[in-house]
């Protein structure tokens, strides 16, 4: 199953505090983009989830073939998650759907998204060796009945960490401090390596 790829931080950090050393940024790539339009998403502080659909059956990963997963949480995708729901919408299509698993009892804070129990929500798409866009990524998510991490804004990169060091971007879950932003070109890219460009900021970074 693929496990899915590291998302870089958008600045160098101090060995002995671990935050951003501001204006050190942590790959070339984002240095010649940081100009460009990039997509805001909000970061769900959650647990890496993959559903991976073959035709035949659906199977349920964590981060990492190894990750353990609560039972809770499985039995929440296993309702969302169907062979039927698959067969019915993608009967002649493998995919990969990579998402959070969030709420009450997964990291300090899921109680903040949902209280009262567990859910997933959807924020990228691996078809064969395809990254699909923003707007088939929301397609399918509409189309299985679940939720895609919100888009918050467009703009610069500067603009990204200007937003999470005003401290008053909120989730879209509620009234608290969102964990942070996933953020993309507004045109996907790729370095010569072949890895996604790709990063993300977190409040507690600076």
């Amino acid at each position: 199953m693929e496990e899915y790829h590291k998302i870089q931080s958008i600045y160098k950090r101090d060995l002995k505090t671990h935050k951003f050393i501001e204006g050190e940024f942590s790959l070339p790539e984002f240095e010649y983009l940081q100009h460009n339009i990039w997509v805001f998403t909000e970061k769900v502080d959650g647990t890496n989830i993959r559903v991976i659909w073959d035709r035949e059956k659906v199977k349920f990963g964590g981060k990492t073939d190894n990750a353990q997963m609560p039972m809770y949480l499985l039995e929440r995708l296993q309702l969302l998650f169907t062979d039927e729901k698959f067969k019915t919408f993608y009967p002649d299509i493998s995919m990969t759907l990579y998402g959070e698993g969030y709420g009450a009892k997964i990291q300090k804070g899921g109680g903040n998204y949902r209280p009262d129990g567990v859910d997933f929500v959807l924020f990228d798409v691996l078809i064969n060796t395809w990254w699909l866009g923003r707007h088939n990524v929301k397609a399918i998510a509409d189309k299985l009945g679940i939720d895609a991490v919100p888009i918050i804004q467009e703009g610069t990169l500067i603009e990204a960490i200007n937003l999470i060091k005003s401290k008053e971007f909120m989730s879209r879950w509620g009234n608290f401090l969102a964990e942070g932003l996933v953020l993309r070109p507004k045109l996907e890219v790729k370095n010569r390596r072949g890895d996604r460009i790709i990063t993300k900021l977190k409040h507690e970074d600076f």
